[in-house]
C-alpha cells in the first residue's frame, strides 16, 4: 500500500483472481484498522501545505498524467490480469486516466468578484474540504480513481482511496508509481474488504466522500457519512434505456448500439441497459444486434483479437446467468448467446433477448453484463414511460434519422445524460451524475471540480 508517502505491507493477505481462469493469481494486502487510522492522519498532515500551492498542485498532476502516459503498457497488464477487459483497454483506461489527470490540472479553479463598488470587494472562492475518502469499483478501476483523484486534488483536498477488493491492483500499482510526483500524504492507497469500506465512511477524519459503486452500497455510505455531515458524491447504477424512432436504419445503428450495450462486456454502469423498438423495425433490428454478438471474438483479454473478456468476479456472474436463466424460461428468446462459455474463467456468450418486456427482471433490473433485451414498442409515449417508469436516472439515448427530432424525445429522458445517436460518448470536460437512485452529485468539469470543494465569500469593506 501507499501511506504517507512510503510502501506498507498489511497484516493479512487476500486472493485477486483472474477471471478469465477464475484462479488467484495474486495477493493484495488487508489493511487493518491502524493502518487505516495511519493514512487518514498522514493526509491530514499533508493538507495545509498541498492546499497553500496552487503552483505546485497543478504541475504534480501534470507529472502524474506523464507517469501514467509513460508506463500504461506496464499498468494495463496488471488491469487486464484482474479486471479481464483485453490489454489493448486496459492500456487505453490507463491512457485515459492520464488525459483526465491533464484535463484537471489545466482547469481554472474561479474566483467570482460579486460586488466592486465604493461599499465592498466581494469575491467568492472555491475551497478545499480537507481529506477527501475515495471508495471505487471494480469495472474501471483506474479510470473511475482518477475521476476523483485529479479534481480532489487540484481543489487543494488530499485522499486516501480504497479500491474494490476485486481490483486492488493497479490502484496500488498507482499508488507506487506516484510516490516521486506527489508530496508524502497527499495520495494514499489501502486495500482490503467491505469492513475497511465500512471503517473509511465511518472515520471522523475525512470530510468529503467519494464513492462509485451500486445503489445498495451507496445507500449505506450516506447513511454513515450523515452524523458527521460529512460531504458526499455518489455515482451509483443505472438501467439505460435506448429508444429507437420509426424512422431509424437498423442497419446503421445496430453496430452503435451494440457497442454502446456491450462496452467493457456489458460492465458500465451507463451503458444501454434495454432497448426499445418500434414493431415495425423489431424483427430487423434484432437480427441486426444478434449478428453482430454471434461475431465478436471472447476470450482472455491477454490474447491477440479478442474483443470481450470475461465478466469480472464470480458473484456478478452468476448475476447475469441467473437473470438471463430467468428471462428464457419466462418466455424469452435468445437471438443469439444466452448461456455461460463452457471453461474455466467468468466467461459468458454476448446475449441478445427478444420477445420480452417490461416486468421480466432483466429489463426491470441492472444487469451489468453482457446481456441486453430488445423490447417492442406501438406507442412512442408509451416508450417514454417505461423508459422513465424506474428508480434508475443515469443516462439513456435516442435514434433517428432525424436529429433534431430526436433531441426533442430525448430531453423527455429523466437521467443525467441524454444522448441523440450515440451512446458512452463521454469526455473529462462533461458533468456526469444521475437523477433519482443513480447518484448525488456530478464528476468531471468544473462542476465535478466545484464537488470537492467548499464555497467561501471573503467580504472586504472599503469603510
Amino acid at each position: 500500500m501507499t501511506i504517507d508517502g512510503a510502501a506498507v505491507a498489511a497484516p493479512a493477505t487476500f486472493g485477486v483472481i483472474n477471471p478469465a481462469t477464475g484462479e488467484v493469481a495474486e495477493q493484495a494486502p488487508d489493511a487493518s484498522r491502524e493502518q487505516l487510522d495511519t493514512a487518514m492522519a498522514a493526509a491530514q498532515a499533508a493538507y495545509p501545505a498541498w492546499r497553500r500551492d496552487e503552483s505546485a498542485r497543478r504541475k504534480a498532476l501534470l507529472a502524474a498524467a506523464d507517469v501514467l502516459f509513460a508506463r500504461s503498457e506496464e499498468i494495463g497488464r496488471i488491469l487486464t490480469l484482474e479486471q479481464g477487459k483485453p490489454l489493448a483497454d486496459g492500456t487505453m483506461e490507463v491512457v485515459g486516466a492520464g488525459v483526465w489527470l491533464k484535463y484537471f490540472a489545466e482547469l481554472d479553479l474561479p474566483r467570482e468578484v460579486i460586488q466592486d463598488d465604493d461599499n465592498a470587494v466581494v469575491e467568492v472562492v472555491r475551497r478545499p474540504m480537507g481529506v477527501v475518502a475515495a471508495i471505487t469499483p471494480w469495472n474501471f478501476p483506474l479510470l473511475l480513481a482518477v475521476w476523483k483523484i485529479a479534481p480532489a486534488l487540484l481543489a487543494g483536498n488530499t485522499m486516501v482511496l480504497k479500491p474494490s477488493p476485486f481490483t486492488p491492483l493497479s490502484s496500488l500499482k498507482l499508488g507506487e508509481v506516484l510516490r516521486d510526483v506527489l508530496p508524502p500524504g497527499v495520495l494514499n492507497v489501502v486495500t482490503g474488504g467491505d469492513e475497511l469500506g465500512a471503517w473509511m465512511t465511518a472515520h471522523n477524519t475525512p470530510r468529503k466522500i467519494s464513492f462509485t459503486g451500486s445503489v445498495a452500497t451507496g445507500k449505506r455510505v450516506a447513511a454513515a457519512a450523515a452524523p458527521d455531515l460529512k460531504r458526499v458524491t455518489l455515482e451509483l447504477g443505472g438501467n439505460d434505456p435506448a429508444i429507437l424512432l420509426d424512422d431509424a436504419d437498423p442497419a446503421a445503428v445496430a453496430p452503435k448500439l451494440f457497442g454502446g450495450a456491450f462496452q467493457n462486456n456489458g460492465q458500465v454502469c451507463s451503458a444501454i441497459k434495454r432497448v426499445y423498438v418500434p414493431e415495425a423495425l423489431y424483427g430487423d433490428v434484432v437480427d441486426a444486434l444478434a449478428e453482430q454478438a454471434k461475431a465478436v471474438k471472447v476470450g482472455n483479454g491477454m490474447e491477440e483479437g479478442v474483443q470481450y473478456g470475461p465478466i469480472n468476479n464470480r458473484p456478478q456472474y452468476e448475476r447475469v446467468s441467473e437473470l438471463v436463466a430467468d428471462a428464457l424460461a419466462g418466455g424469452a428468446r435468445a437471438a443469439a448467446g444466452g448461456r455461460p462459455i463452457d471453461g474455466p474463467g467468468y466467461f459468458f456468450e454476448p446475449t441478445i433477448l427478444a420477445d420480452i418486456a417490461d416486468g421480466a427482471r432483466i429489463v426491470d433490473e441492472e444487469q451489468f453484463g453482457p446481456a441486453l433485451p430488445i423490447i417492442k414498442y406501438t406507442d412512442l409515449d408509451e416508450a417514454l414511460a417505461r423508459a422513465n417508469g424506474t428508480h434508475f436516472g443515469l443516462s439513456g439515448s435516442v435514434w433517428s434519422a432525424d436529429a433534431d427530432r430526436a433531441a426533442e424525445v430525448a430531453a423527455e429522458l429523466e437521467c443525467g445524460t441524454a444522448w441523440v445517436n450515440t451512446h458512452l460518448a463521454l469526455a473529462p470536460h462533461q458533468p456526469f451524475g444521475g437523477f433519482k437512485w443513480s447518484g448525488v452529485g456530478v464528476e468531471n468539469g468544473p462542476w465535478g471540480l466545484y464537488g470537492f470543494t467548499e464555497m467561501q465569500v471573503i467580504h472586504r469593506s472599503k469603510h
